[in-house]
């Protein structure tokens, strides 16, 4: 399976691994932050980086417009109940890590991804857990972390504006169960198309 961004660039280069990591990292940043400046400014650097690309890069900034009135519109419903200044935080923290997610997304093949997390598994093999497998399908969930995180600010949204209180620990609980839930229907899929008979012949192959 190949990356969607071609030609290479520098951020290909960068072991998956590391991007994965500093993709969390980010991530755990940016929430706690509310000043819409700083979140402006790294956005910023994200679309800087995407310009830096060329022509590809800015035509992958193309393929994610249709995600702007989303965006919009959960900054509108913010800032009808918290003021501009929380419909701007929302809408520019929410698209700096869509776009996050997508450079990790666009420069780290499939195969890569499998051969970071495939290890992370291995601990669950003495559970009947096929590593190669729930690897690939947690891979296929990440290549999903834009709509996983717009489904989340969306869950978000309804929460605040049924309760006007801040979401709790266990809705967070319950969307990783639901993450959870599809990174398993997509295993159940490679099952059903017999990805442990290819996996079986091609070790089989190597030995």
């Amino acid at each position: 399976m190949t990356d969607g961004l071609a030609p290479k660039t520098w951020l290909h280069r960068v072991p998956a691994g590391v991007k994965l990591a500093g993709l969390a990292l980010f991530s755990l940043v940016l929430l706690p932050v509310d000043d819409w400046r700083i979140l402006a400014g790294v956005l910023t650097l994200v679309l800087a980086t995407y310009a830096g690309f060329g022509r590809p890069g800015l035509a992958r900034l193309a393929l994610l417009r249709p995600l702007v009135p989303l965006l919009l519109i959960i900054g509108g419903v913010q800032a009808f109940s918290g003021g501009w200044h929380a419909g701007a935080v929302v809408s520019l923290r929410l698209l700096t890590m869509l776009l996050l997610a997508d450079l990790v997304s666009m420069t780290t093949t499939m195969t890569a991804l499998m051969d970071v997390l495939a290890p992370f598994f291995s601990l669950l093999r003495p559970l009947g857990v096929n590593p190669r497998k729930m690897a690939l399908a947690v891979a296929l969930v990440l290549r999903f972390v834009p709509v996983l995180l717009t489904r989340w600010r969306a869950r978000e949204e309804a929460w605040k504006a049924r309760t006007h209180r801040r979401v709790p620990v266990r809705l967070v609980a319950v969307f990783l169960a639901d993450i959870l839930q599809l990174a398993d229907r997509v295993a159940e899929s490679l099952d059903a198309r017999g990805f442990d008979t290819a996996a079986a012949d091609r070790q089989r192959k190597l030995s």
